[in-house]
């Protein structure tokens, strides 16, 4: 067994993601062959710093065509700033590159201080969101400086197709979350996957031996199945990641949605009027109109 993508495979096993189950299954599908040599077989499966620069969703090229006024790192159409948070986030852009596309929360993060430092000059700040989620790692950090910019400027979150998992987490600290009537949003939850490749392994004639200085040290190796130990260890582990994250639901949606009703949604999906009747969102339009709303609004407050 060789591991072809070693820091591509470290970001995806025994690690908690806030990530989609039909997410993780297509970037195993899609990435498996090139990151694991003979692929891997999923079981049971559900059905460069893209950050930075140009933003390149829905509402960029809009308002581009819009002569909007450029600031580096993102654009800006009437005083509001748009930020992107498109396809798998991950801390750094570098781990992943463009296998799957993705945004990351470093880049974000930058964004979100520029925006901050440029709140005078700013109405309004736009999130666009088309995300299934992605790394637990730089997701809360970020997700605070969205916070914290909520309370220097009007935010909305626009979700242009999907905001689950990581992606929904980001969207929950803008004020207002605004999603198309085909959109969905939810996955409140935490998934951690382990390869086991003992059996693989086996029917080649190969075994695999540890020798360890302490008890815990070749935990989650592929080449050994997953102890039951290990297995009720990463089980509280993503339920202590999935209390944080209802936490933090709960307060970005206070007085829409509480931890309670967060955490008995056990991490389903809500497409569109299902959406919104729960709390996820506070309304149902298209991307341009909501923006265009928004944009409106804030630039009418004195």
């Amino acid at each position: 067994m060789s591991i072809l993508l070693p820091r591509v495979a470290a970001r995806l096993f025994d690690t908690p993601l806030l990530l989609a189950p039909e997410k993780a299954t297509a970037m195993l599908m899609g990435l498996g062959g090139r990151m694991i040599e003979g692929g891997i077989v999923v079981v049971d499966a559900p059905a460069a710093d893209g950050a930075l620069g140009a933003h390149v969703g829905v509402l960029g090229p809009w308002a581009r065509r819009m002569q909007t006024q450029e600031r580096g790192v993102y654009p800006v159409i009437d005083g509001v700033a748009i930020i992107g948070a498109e396809g798998s986030l991950v801390q750094k852009g570098s781990y992943v590159g463009q296998s799957s596309g993705e945004t990351s929360y470093q880049g974000l993060q930058v964004q979100i201080a520029r925006a901050k430092a440029e709140a005078k000059q700013l109405k309004g700040v736009v999130l666009e969101v088309d995300s299934l989620g992605g790394e637990v790692s730089g997701a809360f950090e970020t997700y605070q400086g969205l916070i914290e910019l909520s309370k220097m400027l009007p935010t909305m979150a626009i979700l242009t197709d999907v905001a689950c998992s990581g992606g929904y987490l980001l969207a929950c600290a803008c004020r207002q979350v605004v999603m198309p009537e085909s959109g969905m949003a939810g996955s409140i939850g935490v998934l951690t996957m382990h390869l086991d490749q003992s059996e693989k392994l086996a029917k080649e004639g190969t075994k695999v031996e540890f020798i360890v200085s302490g008890a815990f040290k070749a935990d989650g190796s592929a080449a050994a199945p997953m102890s039951d130990d290990l297995r009720s260890r990463l089980q509280a582990r993503n339920d202590i990641v999935r209390e944080r994250f209802a936490t933090a639901v709960a307060a970005g949606r206070k007085g829409r949605m509480t931890k309670a009703q967060v955490m008995a949604t056990e991490a389903r999906l809500y497409f569109g009027k299902d959406a919104l009747d729960i709390g996820l969102v506070d309304a149902i339009a298209p991307a341009q109109e909501a923006f265009a709303s928004f944009a409106k609004a804030v630039n009418a407050t004195v």
